[in-house]
């Protein structure tokens, strides 16, 4: 199926906020059709599914949320990101990483990992936890590549299983969560980070392990990042929807994360079948189409790993 004129416009706008690109075309679609090797998943491995679906801009609210508790990963963004001043660009840099890894082909993940393997070489400083003490720091240290990691997986994945339609394919895993977990592991190990959660279990164990030691906080620099991230300056049509995507990763996150940044959750029984009905709203008004699953498909066709239909 084939996106109609209005559908091919709406969609369009979306992939233009999204990516920055004044044409609606992703810098990194060519990067994705090309190449003569597989990546790391195909359509039916469970990274594909979730980050497919339209649950991504809850579980993405919700991540940057979630990055925000630990001071190193605020202060490497506040001290060495623009996100106040192009906010939708570093938003399309993280889009780039997220996209590649899941869709590109094995040349192109490694390639996407030199790049961010270069930017974090610049990122470095210093930080307090909250127990006080004052740590430095490299983007690139095992301890805060691990946390925007599960930070980041566990939100898509709770963010998928609350509001998306699809089911997330078990495979050989005990449940389709567990089969997410181990399977999107291997997305870190070009960034220098080898031993991760594998299960839900041990997801949420790390977590709790990061917790208990006492380095997550909530500063004034937190809470201006929160602010910003609450209020981000989009298009007047996007913003109506915007916040209805943050209550809902607001809604999706743990009561004591919540109450350490200072927020409050909405009536769990509006927004999330108010969210579920607006994402799906979305998917049929911007269409069927999907060029960079299209341009990843043809390529895995084009190289015989899917079959020519």
């Amino acid at each position: 199926m084939s996106n109609n004129a209005l559908q091919e416009n709406l969609s369009k706008r979306f992939r233009r906020l999204l990516s920055g690109d004044p044409d609606g075309v992703p810098p990194w679609l060519e990067v994705i059709a090309a190449g003569d090797e597989p990546g790391f998943f195909v359509p039916s491995d469970a990274p594909w599914v979730v980050h497919a679906d339209f649950g991504t801009l809850v579980g993405g609210i919700r991540a940057l949320l979630m990055q925000a508790l630990h001071p190193g990963s605020l202060t490497g963004v506040k001290d060495h990101s623009r996100y106040e001043q192009d906010p939708l660009g570093r938003l399309a840099g993280t889009i780039r990483w997220l996209t590649v890894t899941t869709f590109g082909s094995r040349a192109a993940v490694m390639n996407e990992a030199g790049r961010v393997n270069r930017l974090h070489k610049t990122v470095t400083g210093s930080y307090q936890t909250g127990s006080g003490e004052v740590r430095d720091y490299r983007a690139a240290d095992k301890d805060l590549l691990l946390w925007v990691h599960i930070a980041f997986m566990e939100s898509f994945l709770v963010a998928h299983e609350m509001f998306a339609s699809r089911p997330i394919p078990k495979g050989q895993a005990p449940s389709g969560a567990d089969n997410y977990i181990s399977q999107w592991s291997v997305s870190v190990a070009p960034l220098g980070l080898k031993t991760t959660p594998m299960t839900q279990v041990e997801l949420t164990a790390a977590i709790d392990e990061i917790r208990d030691a006492g380095i997550l906080a909530a500063t004034e620099d937190t809470i201006d990042v929160v602010k910003f991230i609450k209020n981000p300056p989009l298009p007047g049509l996007a913003k109506p929807i915007y916040n209805l995507l943050f209550d809902a990763a607001v809604v999706s996150m743990r009561p004591e994360f919540r109450s350490e940044l200072g927020l409050k959750a909405k009536p769990r029984w509006i927004i999330q079948p108010l969210t579920r009905f607006v994402l799906r709203a979305m998917r049929v008004a911007i269409g069927p189409e999907s060029p960079i699953e299209d341009g990843a498909i043809a390529r895995l066709k084009r190289i015989g790993v899917l079959p020519q239909q």
